[in-house]
């Protein structure tokens, strides 16, 4: 009896809810969408550990520190999470800067060993572009808390199919009053 390799390296599809800068907030909306992720995405300045620990109670969670997190947070996750999701590289950490503007602390290991998926939180920004030197997709899913500067409340969706990011959607929460 044959297996083809195909066979040996089937990947299942991953719904995943990426958000960033919560800074102590979570709501029945942001629950809402973790109901419906398969693995949720945190890129740091969670806040109160309550956040996170609310999302854990209903699906999977990866997280960073940021800045603003305390030495709780920072015992419980780590500064930056290099992982694996089906056949998709990603480097998460929270401030990572974007294509062009890269984080000094991180800009030559990123060049080195770049991921095919980089996240990264801070700058409150939305931004999903595609980094053609490094051959790497670059996400920042703004803000889902209410503390900032920023005007919307985002996070990102997606699926990981096998080696394919797919079905990108934003998703606004409400505008800050």
């Amino acid at each position: 009896m044959f297996v083809t390799l195909a066979l040996l390296f089937t990947f299942n599809m991953k719904k995943i809810l990426l958000l960033s800068d919560t800074h102590s907030h979570i709501d029945d909306t942001i629950l809402k969408y973790v109901a419906q992720a398969d693995e949720v995405w945190h890129a740091g300045d969670i806040g109160d550990l309550s956040v996170t620990d609310a999302i854990k109670k209903v699906t999977p969670l990866r997280a960073v520190y940021g800045n603003i997190d305390d030495a709780q947070a920072r015992l419980e996750f780590p500064l930056h999470e290099r992982f694996l999701c089906e056949g998709v590289s990603v480097w998460m950490t929270h401030i990572g800067g974007y294509p062009g503007k890269y984080n000094p602390a991180i800009r030559a290991e990123l060049e080195r060993n770049p991921p095919k998926l980089f996240i990264c939180g801070h700058s409150h920004i939305l931004k999903v572009q595609f980094n053609k030197k490094l051959n790497l997709l670059h996400m920042n899913p703004g803000a889902a808390g209410k503390s900032g500067f920023h005007q919307v409340r985002t996070m990102l969706r997606f699926v990981i199919n096998g080696e394919a990011i797919q079905d990108l959607e934003i998703i606004e929460i409400e505008k800050r009053v």
